[in-house]
């Protein structure tokens, strides 16, 4: 295609007042004059008239990649499109692409004349931690798990090498899955975090990194596990600590002890409870970031956080066996330092299926982030906190409780009541009659004109299921295992358990599934069934829903996968209002759908942030009739198994411009 045509295409599209400068199919066929059949028919379409106004947008879906094209298996695949409709009854449909920043492992600018490993692992001190597995092969471990993402801008940021507008995209490493030799490192490694400054293209909206700064961990212990991520409504990135390390099996935890080994030189220096807490990443004018971490939202599984509206209530994803629905209301809008913490009680209003409750909320405490650490600093132990024994004591002193699907009986130290609440989040919550019943609770996310939040379960199992060892009774559901999203009303006017006033207007007060985000199990019930791919779970429904971010703008509800039961994970666009389930984007195989960010505008253009971790992690009877052909494909595709991309959904050649909303 010549240049002259789409310059003549997108002055077009500027004299038509901000109409959204979409994709052209790049692999469509030329026609006559040089146009693709893609820009035919744009040009052929009805012309949005000056002043109409975005009213909607609807996503056409993507058939699932198969072997007929192993290639597509293989790595991000987008055959997806979004139809943008106007107040003046004009419309036009673009096809979607997959636009990556960079797979980790590459080498990208720092900012000050180098080169510095995407997704690289650094110790206390700042150095690089090596990977020396295999004799003459020595190099720096990079993490094969990039997950959540936020894109964000600063005011009055200057960065060398960017030409167009500054833009920041923060993107944190979850783990690494093995060294070089094959040795599992999950957990095993401090996560990195890292500012990314992309130099957008004031044309197109096109994204593209100049410098790459990693964020120094060291005066926050280090991350442990970081998952998922939110956007703050102050512009800070939210990250995370999942599976927090039990101070009760400290001593003897594998994956601590390696942890602290490689962060500090030293296995018995880590100590467990500076860890699952809730990291919190400022990104700076120059492309540099800094961090703390707050000690007083509970020290749960946090997956991901969601601030509503108010800027004050927090919503928190627990992905534990044993998980809780937890809340925090901060004492002061835009500052997580300080607050009080709640844990949700289910009154179940049916059983079948995913099941349905009310909401109520007992709480369990208020502290600030300076006392709680004070007391990790001081060297507290589990011991001085509550007596925690793993068989009966036969005395009714203590309370028998579950953990991790396993009873525990435990005993409050006099006096210790806070520090029970918000260092060992998970006993007292059960303790004090929380519903400790969720499995794999994960993405959590709010659309805020309908006053709803958003929460998946990724398998539903074990401890939500009814008669199961490890369900505390509260939850007793049927499935499916695959999972489902669930829909929770926020309303004000809430009291807690003890009659105190909640002082929110955005508290949870029950609890549904949401009917198309139900996955659908095949044979009816967790892996009994696969189709000829091998797929346990029906491919064109959901099944283990793992991220969410709901999108304002486009009343577009995104669904990451993070699947045991689909050969390739998916990511996925709900809308709210028509109820259209699409499928948008297919992962490679073996890998998760992760990093979702819903960006609705940054200077004009809309972007959906999508990373994915661990392609090629075969699973034994799910990737038994693909791997022999994919595994190769993955392996030249993604450094051999050991990288994974970090980028964003979005049209080609120009990204999403929606223009002001009817």
């Amino acid at each position: 295609m010549s240049d002259q045509p789409l310059v003549a295409r997108r002055r077009a599209l500027k004299i038509l007042g901000g109409a959204p400068m979409l994709p052209i199919g790049a692999a469509a066929a030329s026609l006559a004059g040089g146009m693709t059949a893609m820009e035919a028919a744009f040009a052929a379409a009805p012309r949005r008239k000056a002043g109409a106004a975005f009213t909607s947008a609807t996503f056409t879906g993507m058939a699932a990649p198969s072997l007929d094209n192993p290639a597509t298996m293989a790595t991000t695949t987008v055959g997806s499109s979004i139809k943008v409709s106007y107040s003046d009854d004009s419309a036009q449909e673009y096809a979607l692409a997959y636009q990556p920043f960079f797979v980790t492992g590459d080498m990208l600018p720092d900012g000050k004349g180098g080169k510095v490993l995407a997704g690289g692992y650094y110790d206390i001190h700042n150095r690089a931690i090596m990977d020396t597995s295999v004799p003459g092969k020595t190099r720096q471990f990079f993490s094969d798990c990039p997950d959540g993402s936020s894109l964000l801008t600063v005011r009055g940021a200057r960065v060398p090498g960017v030409k167009g507008n500054t833009v920041f995209a923060v993107v944190q490493f979850e783990y690494t899955t093995r060294d070089q030799a094959n040795g599992d490192m999950y957990g095993m490694l401090p996560s990195p975090i890292a500012v990314i400054t992309l130099d957008q293209d004031p044309k197109t909206g096109k994204l593209t990194p100049v410098r790459y700064h990693n964020v120094d961990t060291s005066s926050v212990n280090g991350l442990w596990i970081t998952c998922g991520a939110s956007l703050s409504p102050w512009n800070t990135h939210l990250s995370s600590e999942e599976y927090e390390p039990d101070a009760v099996k400290a001593a003897t935890d594998k994956r601590l002890r390696g942890f602290s080994q490689n962060l500090y030189g030293d296995a018995d220096r880590a100590n467990p409870y500076h860890y699952g807490h809730l990291p919190e990443v400022t990104v700076h004018a120059d492309g540099t970031g800094s961090i703390r971490k707050h000690y007083c939202l509970g020290r749960i599984s946090h997956e991901l956080v969601q601030v509503m509206p108010d800027e004050r209530t927090v919503l928190m994803g627990d992905d534990a066996t044993n998980g809780g629905l937890f809340m925090f209301i901060a004492d002061r809008p835009r500052d997580l330092s300080s607050g009080k913490l709640y844990v949700a009680k289910w009154h179940q209003t049916s059983g079948t299926g995913p099941g349905a409750a009310t909401l109520s909320w007992i709480a369990l405490g208020s502290a600030t982030s300076d006392e709680i650490r004070k007391l990790v600093d001081s060297g507290i132990k589990v011991s001085d906190i509550m007596d925690v024994k793993t068989k009966d004591p036969a005395d009714s002193a203590y309370t028998r409780i579950l953990i991790d699907g396993k009873p525990n009986w435990v005993k409050v130290a006099p006096g210790q009541e806070k520090a029970a609440a918000f260092l060992e989040t998970h006993r007292y919550a059960a303790l004090v009659g929380g519903s400790l019943g969720f499995t794999k609770m994960e993405g959590t996310t709010v659309n805020i004109a309908d006053r709803k939040a958003y929460s998946a379960i990724s398998r539903i199992e074990s401890s939500m299921l009814a008669g199961n060892a490890a369900n505390a009774g509260d939850i007793r559901v049927e499935g499916p295992y695959s999972g489902a999203v669930y829909e929770l009303n926020l309303r004000g006017a809430q009291t807690d358990h003890a009659g105190a006033r909640i002082d929110s207007e955005w508290v949870p007060v029950d609890m549904a599934p949401v009917p198309a985000l139900v996955s659908e199990d095949l044979g009816g019930g967790p892996r009994k069934a696969q189709d000829a791919l091998g797929n346990f779970a029906n491919p064109d429904k959901v099944a283990t829903p793992d991220n969410l971010k709901f999108s304002e703008s486009l009343r577009t509800l995104f669904v990451g996968e993070d699947s045991n039961t689909h050969v390739n994970n998916f990511l996925w666009a709900y809308n709210v209002d028509t109820k259209q389930l699409s499928r948008v984007l297919s992962c490679p195989a073996g890998a998760e759908s992760t990093g979702l960010h819903a960006v609705d505008e940054i200077n004009g253009w809309t972007y959906i942030m999508s990373n994915f971790q661990h392609p090629g992690d075969w699973e034994a009877g799910l990737h038994d009739k693909v791997k022999a052909q994919l595994d190769p494909l993955v392996r030249a595709n993604y450094k051999d198994r050991f990288g994974a991309a970090v980028g964003y959904l979005t049209a080609t050649p120009a990204a999403i411009r929606l223009g002001k909303r009817a």
